[in-house]
């Protein structure tokens, strides 16, 4: 059965990594994340579950840690901010050069360096274009609630075993230290060790029990080969694009502006709509939930009956790219963000869509 509780984005996350089943969670502590393994290490899943849960000596231990346990076929997680995520980035690109499944949250702060505790959505870039050297992407899941922190989890996880590659929930320090009511899913039933060989057994190292033996790697010599390979990662890219991206409207239907944000910005967005509106002013919103793929059919689709776009972000302006690269030249796009920690108000987001309008 769920059950409603008052928690915290960062909390949900623990509780959601036990009831969906992770088997591993390997972590390193820094704010504006740490309560995911404080979390952990107070409902002390290993005595329930079997569930690991260890504090490694780095981030970039973490993320091999994360390695290990996937390619044995375990639902393995780890989750940081994003000095630390940076810290992963060889890690995620072997991730995804092994084909493992995963799952990484990035509870985000301001940058660059080593910048602010306070929250941020520059790692926009990071988490869409692979966050690691080479030809890859990561499944990229912006929650704007903690209700979808909680449901991210099951999602993301379902997400990575599908298509055999790492996963993260890009979250900003907003969400990850607000509070709110959630529901809590039923537990799932935990993998049996066949029902585990019966998902993973083709490709994970289980006990080679007869068969030929599986190798784990993402190191190919053979340059014609590896070319392969890529071009077999992106024929599954392409199928991610089609087939997952996610997004959601409001007040889309006779909207002339729209504001394009993910995240608190979209949770701030909304009442800036709300706000415009008011004014008898026809704007919507559109909010991606995947930021890859990112939801560029729709999108495209809506920005024909559209006389302009705003792009609100906690960034100097990193989604604005993809939004453009999607509307091409057909209508301005125009940015509104803060950054090195600063959150933007709605009167600000309103200002920033009339003087959109009034530039026409």
């Amino acid at each position: 059965m769920s059950e409603l509780r008052l928690m915290k984005g960062n909390e949900v996350i623990a509780e959601a990594a036990i009831r969906c089943g992770c088997d591993a969670y390997f972590g390193y502590p820094i704010t504006p994340q740490s309560e995911v393994m404080e979390t952990l290490m107070e409902l002390r899943p290993w005595e329930t579950t079997g569930m690991v849960v260890l504090q490694a000596e780095s981030e970039v231990a973490s993320i091999n840690m994360v390695y290990g346990a996937a390619s044995a076929g375990k639902r393995a997680m780890t989750s940081s901010s994003s000095p630390g995520i940076s810290l992963m980035a060889e890690g995620l690109s072997y991730l995804a050069g092994a084909e493992l499944p995963c799952l990484v949250v990035n509870v985000s702060r301001g940058g660059p360096g080593l910048g602010t505790i306070q929250p941020s959505q520059a790692d926009y870039f990071m988490a869409t274009r692979g966050g690691g050297h080479g030809d890859f992407h990561l499944i990229v899941l912006a929650p704007s609630s903690v209700q979808e922190m909680h449901d991210f989890v099951f999602l993301a996880f379902d997400l990575a075993f599908k298509y055999r590659n790492p996963a993260m929930i890009l979250a900003d320090g907003v969400i990850g230290q607000m509070m709110e009511k959630v529901e809590l899913h039923a537990p799932r039933p935990r993998r049996t060790t066949g029902e585990m060989l019966a998902e993973v057994g083709s490709w994970a190292v289980t006990g080679k029990a007869g068969r030929p033996r599986n190798i784990v790697t993402s190191v190919e010599l053979d340059p014609l080969r590896h070319e392969k390979f890529n071009q077999k990662l992106q024929a599954k890219y392409a199928l991610m694009r089609e087939k997952e991206a996610r997004h959601e409207e409001l007040l889309c239907a006779d909207a002339e502006y729209l504001i394009v944000a993910y995240g608190i910005s979209a949770r701030i967005g909304q009442k800036a709509v709300e706000l415009l509106r008011a004014e008898g002013l026809n704007v919507g919103l559109f909010r991606p939930i995947t930021l890859f793929p990112f939801p560029e059919k729709p999108l495209a689709e809506r920005a024909k009956q559209l006389k302009g776009i705003l792009c609100v972000e906690l960034s100097a302006g990193q989604m604005i790219e993809d939004v453009r690269l999607t509307v091409g030249n057909t209508l301005p796009v125009a940015h509104f963000g803060r950054n090195g920690g600063v959150i933007h108000s709605p009167n600000e987001v309103v200002d920033a869509m009339k003087r959109l309008i009034n530039s026409e």
